[in-house]
């Protein structure tokens, strides 16, 4: 380069330097002075304390100011509850701990506070619905935020296989087990990973380890929880869980070959995967592509695992591959049914029942109907209209959630919900209640009438197969 065009450069850069020097005695001097930049992270009770412990905890250039809670994915909780998120918890900077507030003063608390980033943390939301809240945070004049999981996940000491979802209720869990039952058939020793929603003692819970049906009350385990736990517990698994998934990772690495992580909602991994599922419903075709994060899992996918094919209309499968082979060409595709048994082989034929069904998966999983309706339909049982029966908070539940209409969510975020359901089956003119949710509702209410569970599981439909899949991770990261 020769001197002129030095020289032209240098005087660029000191010109520069003037016009900033300049330009900065100008700036309003909280910019000047690099203050932290004011955060709120709105979430309901999972993903927003991850991203709380990986990107924000131990950053000095941010203050969280609070967390939310918002009563349309934090069903059971109101949004006048009064929480914190603990100061053993977050850490140095956080001497007072961080306060949920509720996230329908979202406006309020950002003008109030001066708010600078409003973080997005939520799952299972609509992208429609994701941009409707970015507009109240853009309007009361906060920047909105999402955060790549580069940011959030947690590099394992052991191989990860990560199973989660498009959507809540597409049947990660059974993929889950299944892969948990395969590597353990081979050999190794496996620890899963569960992520619920943390509703107890959040320092109590933060590192949860589940082998025995006591330790579901050691922890306070509300009915959510429970029903992420008991199947592996049935099963004489052990699943880890609880809030701060650094800490849980580690431990479970001391009893464990190869980590398993069941993703909550269509939550994204916590953990950095070496084989990712995702799990894709075809009773819900389009889905893939239409909700939060479920489709940044389905773009990220290893393998797909297209469930509950025994259920599925053919021009459904069909919407779902085409999105599929646009969104993620690449991943494989697997297709497995999902098997639906009535456990202790009871004749329902011509009996009225009640069914219950897995909470979460039909509220905001936005699904009418689970594995105990197909059971009951499909051995003749004459299913009864629950409507006239519902009690107290069961109520506003059916009003809050329309498509709830001829099943009971299984709910039990606090006694008074556990109450309600309980007088809601027992008030039921019927003969059985039918148990499809995965807990056993046995172990949690007083029933004036016989409880038939039923259980469901996957079951390959052609090659390639779940196991198959396992058998190139296993030669490339466990040989």
């Amino acid at each position: 380069m020769g001197s002129h065009s030095r020289n032209t450069i240098n005087n660029y850069y000191y010109i520069s330097q003037i016009t900033y020097n300049n330009n900065i005695k100008k700036l309003p001097e909280r910019l000047v002075s690099m203050e932290k930049k004011k955060v709120v992270i709105i979430g309901a009770l999972g993903m927003d304390f991850h991203i709380f412990n990986t990107v924000f905890r131990e950053n000095e250039e941010y203050e969280v100011i609070a967390f939310t809670i918002a009563g349309e994915q934090n069903v059971g909780t109101t949004e006048e509850t009064q929480r914190k998120y603990p100061t053993e918890l977050a850490g140095k900077l956080y001497p007072k701990g961080i306060p949920m507030l509720p996230e329908e003063h979202l406006e309020e608390i950002i003008k109030h506070h001066q708010i600078d980033e409003v973080v997005f943390a939520y799952s299972d939301v609509s992208h429609e619905e994701v941009m409707h809240k970015a507009s109240r945070v853009l309007s009361a004049g906060a920047n909105y935020r999402l955060i790549s999981g580069k940011f959030t996940q947690i590099k394992s000491n052991k191989p990860v296989v990560a199973i989660c979802a498009v959507r809540t209720g597409c049947g990660k869990s059974q993929v889950s087990r299944a892969t948990y039952r395969y590597l353990m058939s081979k050999g190794f020793k496996v620890v899963a990973v569960r992520e619920p929603m943390p509703y107890g003692d959040l320092i109590k819970q933060n590192v949860m380890r589940f082998e025995k049906y006591e330790d579901l009350d050691k922890y306070e385990c509300t009915i959510e929880e429970r029903e992420e736990y008991e199947p592996y517990i049935e099963q004489g698994l052990v699943i880890y869980s609880g809030v701060d998934y650094e800490k849980i990772v580690r431990q479970a690495e001391k009893e464990a070959d190869v980590i398993i992580f069941d993703g909550g909602n269509n939550e994204l991994s916590f953990y950095v995967p070496d084989l990712l599922f995702i799990v894709v419903d075809p009773l819900r075709p389009g889905h893939e592509m239409k909700y939060h994060p479920g489709e940044v899992n389905a773009r990220s996918a290893d393998a797909f695992v297209i469930n509950k094919m025994n259920n599925a209309k053919a021009e459904d499968v069909k919407i779902v591959e085409a999105n599929l082979n646009e969104l993620n060409p690449l991943a494989t595709k697997i297709y497995t049914n999902s098997v639906v048994t009535i456990e202790g082989n009871h004749d329902l034929r011509g009996k009225k029942v009640i069914v219950v069904e897995d909470g979460p998966t039909l509220t905001h999983g936005s699904m009418s109907y689970g594995a105990g309706f197909v059971a009951a339909t499909n051995s003749g049982a004459i299913i009864i209209d629950p409507k006239p029966y519902i009690t107290g908070t069961m109520k506003k539940l059916f009003e809050e959630f329309p498509q709830i209409t001829q099943i009971v969510p299984a709910m039990g975020y606090n006694d008074q919900q556990i109450k309600d359901m309980e007088e809601t089956l027992n008030k039921a003119e019927c003969e059985i209640i039918i148990d499809g949710s995965p807990i056993d509702l046995e172990k949690l209410i007083n029933s004036n009438k016989p409880i038939v569970r039923v259980s469901y599981d996957i079951e390959p439909v052609n090659s390639p197969t779940i196991e198959e899949t396992l058998d190139t991770f296993i030669e490339k990261f466990l040989k």
